[in-house]
């Protein structure tokens, strides 16, 4: 490939809008051009790199035994109602209809119409397993669509979906899926973690998310020091304390705390420690009558320390709460607790309200909370003494670093990361409600077991920008590069004969890596040699060759590295044996 044959659009400046790094980078580097709000076109170069993910991702799925099929971007409304997930799914869920006022939706993801395949095509046990992907186009309609490609609303994934006899066997499934992405993420060169995750909408039990370690990265992952114990701080499990609560020492008085309404607050105006105060966050839960309308409330009162963060999920899960809460009104608020929030507490209540509290809190002695009157705090507070011991104790906050691992083999850590990648285990979540059924060894039909897998195509090549870029530009690794090496041809204007042997060296460098196997672009386009390499840097290509009069009249190359900051010397007849020993090796498909 010669560089002027090619499409090399560089900008000195990102667009104003473009706010993350990769975004920024993307868009100067001429990998994408933004067409509307969350949508991009893949620009030559970007789109490189997105088929150079496709290939390792592809490959790794047919060796995992998958088979990969297309299904449809706009699918009738009809599937999605069989699941309930087309009413229940929020306006991110495109809906549209046809001509004929017939509902469609605009593909998220693909368990209906993969579960309507398995239902007609997988009919006998001996069938099974089969594990369908694709790599196809997705639609979200994100609210506030940022961050490029990181968070857009048109975006390509890989999802592939499993289907077993039993349980088991579904899970024999995930396990080779969860060693294909292990090989698929160590092919594309990032330092990741793969984390156990909660399975959100989408649902089941056993679930692992695949992060890329980036400092700008929104998701929190948890980490042990001494273990390979890893998880995102959704799923993370704060383990209960092990000391035993000690005797009270202080009796509970009533403070007055006028306008500190937080812990920080009050702890700074006591002058107490913030891990002594506890905070109180109320929810509701609303129960309807047989028509669909809101009968009944339910008011909740959860307790944590004041150094801790509610866990939505954790609380998603307990009971009672699993069915769905909204924190409460500030007239729900006043009518049980007889008080304005920012003064709450569990001791004098007006109405009884259900009690939550998190495992630290219940092993705490002498503790500040609120005194339901505004503009006072009760310090001094004590389990057994002041108020019932509690009845739901339940771990309901974010672990923070330095907690106890759940696996007893160390200390939690906190790193941020992307998530690029998540694996399920559904159950029979969609084949339950869809009727996808196969004969057993009795001829008796049973529900399919079920198992998702998505990776993000268009998301990977900005989640590696986000961790490997500098001052100068994007740094690929060599498996994601739109080229991974390019040859610098420093030429005397339009002279061609003083650049003839120049070109000479350049195309006859370029003939022996494409026949080894090597991705490599020759520059010829005659750009000033700081312009030329500001562009090869700003795109990341790795591995860089130059070539010019002097350098063949030393019968030297010069090659550097996109990570280093000198360029060294080796000689021209020696540089394609050299490149091909420093490129790094892929494993075989």
């Amino acid at each position: 490939m010669k560089a002027s044959q090619f499409l090399v659009s560089t900008l000195k400046e990102a667009p104003a809008d473009a706010e993350v790094v990769s975004h920024q980078l993307m868009m100067r580097a001429g990998l994408i051009k933004k067409l509307g709000a969350g949508i991009y076109s893949y620009m030559p170069m970007g789109l490189r790199v997105i088929r150079k993910v496709e290939a390792i991702v592809r490959e790794e799925m047919d060796r995992a035994g998958a088979i990969e099929l297309s299904m449809p971007v706009v699918q009738p409304a009809e599937l999605w109602q069989e699941t309930g997930r087309f009413g229940k799914m929020g306006p991110e869920l495109l809906r549209i209809k046809d001509r004929h006022d017939r509902d469609y939706v605009v593909q998220p993801t693909s368990e209906e119409v993969v579960t309507d395949i398995a239902r007609q095509e997988l009919r006998s046990y001996k069938q099974l397993p089969k594990n369908f992907y694709q790599i196809q186009t997705k639609f979200r309609d994100e609210r506030r669509p940022r961050f490029g490609l990181m968070r857009g609303r048109e975006f390509t994934m890989k999802d592939a979906y499993s289907f077993d006899r039993t349980p088991e066997a579904a899970k024999a499934s995930y396990q080779v899926m969860a060693q294909a992405y292990r090989r698929i993420f160590d092919r594309f060169g990032l330092t990741y973690r793969a984390v156990a995750a909660d399975s959100g909408a989408i649902g089941g039990d056993l679930s692992e998310e695949f992060q890329v370690i980036a400092s700008t990265g929104e998701d929190a992952i948890v980490y042990c020091i001494g273990s390979d114990y890893a998880a995102n701080l959704e799923k993370a499990e704060a383990l209960a304390p092990a000391a035993v609560r000690a005797q009270p020492t202080q009796l509970m008085t009533q403070v007055p705390t006028p306008g500190k309404s937080t812990c920080a607050d009050v702890a700074g105006l006591l002058g107490l420690p913030l891990a002594s105060t506890v905070k109180s966050l109320v929810l509701a839960t609303d129960h309807a009558n047989e028509k669909g309308e809101v009968a009944k409330s339910q008011v909740w009162l959860l307790l944590l320390r004041g150094d801790h963060d509610m866990n939505e999920i954790k609380v998603s899960k307990v009971a009672g709460l699993d069915a769905g809460f909204r924190f409460a009104s500030v007239t729900e608020i006043e009518e049980h607790f007889g008080c304005v929030p920012g003064y709450l507490g569990p001791v004098g209540l007006k109405k009884p309200v259900k009690i939550v509290v998190d495992r630290e809190v219940a092993v705490m002695t002498n503790w500040t909370c609120g005194a339901n009157v505004e503009g006072h705090h009760l310090t001094g507070t004590n389990w057994g003494r002041d108020l019932p011991e509690p009845h739901v104790v339940a771990d309901i906050r974010n672990v923070v670093a330095g907690d106890a691992s759940p696996d007893g083999l160390g200390t939690l850590a906190i790193e941020r990361g992307i998530e690029v990648g998540h694996i399920f285990y559904l159950g029979t979540k969609y084949s339950k409600a869809m009727n996808a059924t196969f004969l057993d060894e009795n001829g008796k039909p049973a529900p399919m077991e079920m198992g998702c897998y998505g990776i993000g195509i268009t998301r990977l090549p900005a989640a590696a920008i986000e961790q490997n870029h500098d001052a100068r530009g994007i740094i690929w690794p060599d498996a994601l590069a739109p080229f991974t090496v390019v040859i610098c041809l420093v030429l005397q204007g339009k002279n061609t004969e003083r650049n003839a042997p120049v070109m000479a060296a350049g195309e006859a460098l370029l003939k022996t890596l494409r026949e080894s196997g090597v991705d490599a672009i020759l520059d010829e386009r005659g750009e000033r040699p700081g312009a030329m390499f500001a562009d090869w840097e700003l795109i990341g290509v790795p591995h860089r060759v130059v070539i010019s009069e002097r350098t063949l009249a030393e019968g030297e190359y010069e090659y550097q590295h996109r990570r280093e900051t000198a360029a060294s010397k080796v000689a021209a007849q020696e540089m394609a044996d050299f490149l091909l020993a420093r490129l790094q090796p892929v494993p075989p498909a």
